[in-house]
């Protein structure tokens, strides 16, 4: 359970929170500008942040700009979200061995789950996660590989003050601001940070930095700017549960339309923070002793993810960009209870012919509310 009074954190001691969580025994991770844009990488100190970075997105679009503004958290997303850190987009699972006399030895590979704490993840994200948590831990089959590391898993939320023309999260539900899911969450302001604690762990760390209590002109300047950024929201879904108005719509027109467009590239699907889909492969030793069981990332876009038995299921682009958005918006309420989709706008933001899941599934909906 979160704090009920926030702390308050100057924003030259940033750097006190990074250190103890390194002396904690954690890899700290944090966003930091990568080949244009906004990724996790390996953080030790507070000028590796993206210092006054703007992000600019639209369909298909994503530019980094420079400003004078003195804060670290002042973009809305990157392409990456927490899903990599978790299900890694490459990864054995078991290897078989031949010994000189024939006979298979098999053998689970080891999950590397070093403790990870990520500073800077967003409230969609943290949604996302937990969808994520609701697939592969699952019993009786949850995943050993995403278990070990999401164990090993520490989170520093930042509440959203600056989302994206592409986002979309308060129609959904989920954000701009973190409610749960995580250890320590900040709100940025210009000479510092709000900070409270939602976990025992978190608990521990914040004893350890140099805060002082929030003062009301500061909780007030944080709900401000978290009005703000709810008013700055453009785009939006026509409902929470649109499984009704999908399925009864599978012959639209719409899905053609957009076919024409979609180039079946699955960049959607990589830079979805729900998207689960993978292939399994064996990967042959050129020794011919041994081989690994790989998993990687796939999507529904691709011609084999409905291959069954020498006939493919879905053999058109119609017809996979139809079994994509049909299965975030609408099919995942009965395996999750809620939408696949947490309004973080990448799908359109990455797309590269700008296909805006908003605008599709409006289109074959309708613009009523189908909650």
């Amino acid at each position: 359970m979160a704090d009920a009074v926030p702390g308050f954190l100057p924003r030259a001691a940033l750097q006190h929170l990074i250190d103890a969580l390194i002396a904690a025994g954690y890899r700290c991770l944090g966003p930091q500008e990568r080949d244009g844009a906004i990724l996790y990488d390996r953080l030790t100190s507070v000028t590796q942040l993206p210092l006054g970075r703007h992000d600019r997105q639209a369909p298909g679009h994503y530019r980094l700009e420079a400003s004078a503004d003195p804060r670290w958290f002042a973009w809305a997303n990157g392409p990456q979200a927490l899903k990599p850190l978790l299900f890694a987009p490459t990864e054995p699972l078991w290897k078989v061995t031949r010994e000189a006399d024939g006979v298979m030895h098999f053998s689970e590979q080891a999950v590397p789950a070093e403790p990870t704490a990520v500073i800077g993840v967003r409230a969609c994200d943290l949604a996302a996660l937990a969808l994520q948590d609701a697939h592969f831990m699952a019993p009786p089959h949850a995943d050993a590989h995403y278990m070990a590391r999401r164990a090993n898993l520490f989170l520093v939320a930042v509440n959203c003050t600056h989302p994206a023309d592409t986002c979309f999260c308060v129609s959904t539900g989920d954000g701009p601001n973190a409610t749960t899911g995580y250890d320590i969450d900040l709100s940025e302001l210009e000479d510092g940070f709000l900070i409270q604690a939602g976990s025992d762990e978190g608990r521990q760390i914040l004893a350890s930095l140099p805060l002082v209590p929030a003062s009301t002109r500061q909780i007030a300047l944080a709900q401000s700017q978290t009005d703000k950024a709810i008013a700055a929201q453009s785009r939006s879904l026509p409902g929470h549960n649109l499984r009704a108005a999908l399925f009864a719509n599978l012959e639209h027109p719409r899905w053609q339309e957009v076919a024409d467009r979609c180039l079946s590239c699955g960049n959607c699907t990589s830079v979805c923070p729900t998207c689960f889909c993978s292939s399994h492969n064996e990967v042959p030793d050129l020794s011919g002793t041994s081989s690994e069981h790989v998993r990687e990332w796939s999507s529904c876009f691709t011609l084999d993810h409905s291959y069954m038995h020498g006939y493919v299921v879905r053999p058109d682009t119609r017809t996979r960009y139809r079994q994509w958005l049909t299965h975030k918006l609408g099919s995942w309420h009965e395996q999750y209870g809620r939408s696949g989709c947490v309004g973080c706008g990448r799908c359109v933001s990455w797309c590269p012919a700008g296909i805006d899941i908003t605008e599709e599934a409006t289109a074959i909906c309708g613009g009523g509310q189908h909650d």
